[in-house]
C-alpha cells in the first residue's frame, strides 16, 4: 500500500515544508505510514499503535520504519506542519484520478457534490474547537468527484464555519456540475457561478420569492410536476433561474429543485440531486472503517494531521481498487485488509485469492494400516 504513493511525492513535498533540521528518527513519511496503520488497525492511542509495530520489529526496515518513542511521534503530530499532509492529499487525488472510472451519467461534464460533516469534540480536552456552551467540534468540508466517488478536496474548520463561507473558496472547473443542499443557499455566489461557466444543482428554499417567467411540459409518469423559468430578485439584482418540481413515487416525498442548467432534461436534474447521496455515503464509511470520530492526539494541529491521514488512505485504498477491478467496494477492502495488515500475503493476493490446490493421494499407501 506504501509502495503505491511515489518516493518523489514525499521529496517533493517534504523539500516544500521542511522546518529546519530534518529528524533522524521519523521522517514525515514515517510519520505518515505509522498514522496509516493506526487508522488500519483502530488503534485507540498513539502507545497503541507504536507497541502493534514494535511485535514486528524485525520487519520495520522493509517498509522503510524503525522503533520509535511516543513522545517523538507525539511531538512531530503537534509541531510539524499539517500543510504536508493536506498536499499530499492532493497529490494523491492527482495520481488516481486518471485511472478512476467515470460518472453513471451520459453527459460528459465533470460532476461534483459539495457537503460536510461534522465530528463532536469534548470541549475540555479540545478547548480549541468551541463550537457550543459545553461541546466542541470540527467540520470537514468535502467536494466528492463523482468520477470514481472520490474526495477531490476537503478542508478543516471549527463545527461553527458556516458551509457557505467555504463553499466560496472552492475553485471548480469551468463546465462543471455541482451539487449540494439547501445549506449552501447563496444567490450571489449562484451568480459567480455562472459567470463562470459552472453549473449546479440545488433545492429551493420554502421561504424563496420568485417571480414565474415560463413553463415547460413535463410528463407526470415520472413523478415530475413543474419545469419553470423563474425570476430571483435580492437586493435590487435579479437572477433567472430554473425550478423543477418532483414527486419520488415510492416515499411520495415532494422536491423542488433549483438550477441554472436550462438544457439538461427535467429528469436528468432530478436524477443528479439524487446522486447527491453519494457524499453521505462517502462519510459514512470513512466513519466506520477509519479513526475520524476520536482522536490520538489533542493539539489542533494533530487532529489535522490524523484527518487529511484518513482522506489520503481512502484515496489509496480507492486507486488501488481501480487498477484490480474485481468490484470490491472501499468498505469491502477495509474489512478485508484490517485483519491481515501484519500477514506476508500481497494485496493483491487479498483480493484474488486463489483455490488451494490439494494433491490426490492413493489409497493403497494406507493398506498396510488396515492389515
Amino acid at each position: 500500500m506504501l509502495s503505491l504513493i511515489p518516493r518523489h511525492v514525499f521529496q517533493k513535498l517534504e523539500s516544500r515544508h521542511k522546518t529546519g533540521r530534518a529528524s533522524r528518527q521519523l521522517g514525515f513519511k514515517a510519520q505518515f505510514s505509522i498514522m496509516a496503520f493506526i487508522h488500519l488497525t483502530v488503534r485507540r492511542s498513539l502507545r497503541a499503535g507504536l507497541r502493534c509495530l514494535q511485535s514486528i520489529k524485525n520487519r520495520l526496515y522493509h517498509i522503510g520504519l524503525r522503533n520509535v518513542a511516543r513522545s517523538t511521534l507525539a511531538g512531530a503530530d503537534s509541531s510539524r506542519p499539517a500543510a504536508f499532509f493536506k498536499n499530499l492529499f492532493a497529490e494523491m487525488y492527482a495520481l488516481c484520478r486518471p485511472q478512476a472510472p467515470g460518472h453513471s451519467f451520459r453527459f460528459k461534464s465533470k460532476l461534483f457534490s459539495l457537503d460536510s460533516t461534522t465530528i463532536s469534540l469534548c470541549l475540555s480536552l479540545f478547548p480549541w474547537a468551541s463550537f457550543r456552551a459545553h461541546k466542541g467540534g470540527l467540520k470537514i468540508h468535502t467536494l466528492l468527484d463523482h468520477d470514481g466517488k472520490i474526495p477531490a478536496f476537503a478542508t478543516v474548520t471549527e463545527a461553527k464555519t458556516h458551509d457557505s463561507v467555504i463553499a466560496k473558496t472552492f475553485n471548480l472547473p469551468s463546465g462543471s456540475i455541482v451539487v449540494f443542499d439547501r445549506a449552501y443557499t447563496d444567490y450571489q455566489w449562484f451568480r459567480t457561478l455562472g459567470e463562470k461557466g459552472v453549473f449546479f444543482v440545488t433545492r429551493l428554499k420554502k421561504n424563496a420569492v420568485y417571480k414565474l417567467l415560463g413553463r415547460r411540459p413535463v410528463n407526470p409518469k415520472t413523478g415530475l410536476t413543474s419545469d419553470h423559468t423563474i425570476k430571483i430578485s435580492r437586493r435590487g439584482e435579479s437572477l433567472i433561474l430554473r425550478r423543477i418540481g418532483y414527486v419520488d413515487l415510492k416515499t411520495k416525498q415532494r422536491y423542488e429543485f433549483l438550477t441554472n442548467q436550462f438544457k439538461f432534461a427535467a429528469q436528468t436534474i432530478a436524477d443528479i440531486y439524487k446522486d447527491r447521496w453519494s457524499i453521505e455515503l462517502f462519510f459514512k464509511e470513512i466513519k466506520q472503517n477509519l479513526k475520524i470520530k476520536s482522536f490520538v492526539g489533542y493539539s489542533e494541529n494533530a487532529a489535522l494531521i490524523q484527518i487529511y491521514t484518513a482522506l489520503t488512505l481512502y484515496l489509496t485504498l480507492a486507486w488501488q481498487k481501480f487498477l484490480c477491478r474485481l468490484g470490491f467496494s472501499v468498505q469491502q477492502m477495509f474489512q478485508i485488509i484490517q485483519p491481515n495488515l501484519l500477514g506476508h500475503l500481497s494485496l493483491y493476493e487479498l483480493l484474488n485469492p486463489q483455490p488451494r490446490k490439494t494433491k490426490d493421494i492413493p489409497l493403497f499407501k494406507y493398506l498396510p494400516l488396515f492389515a
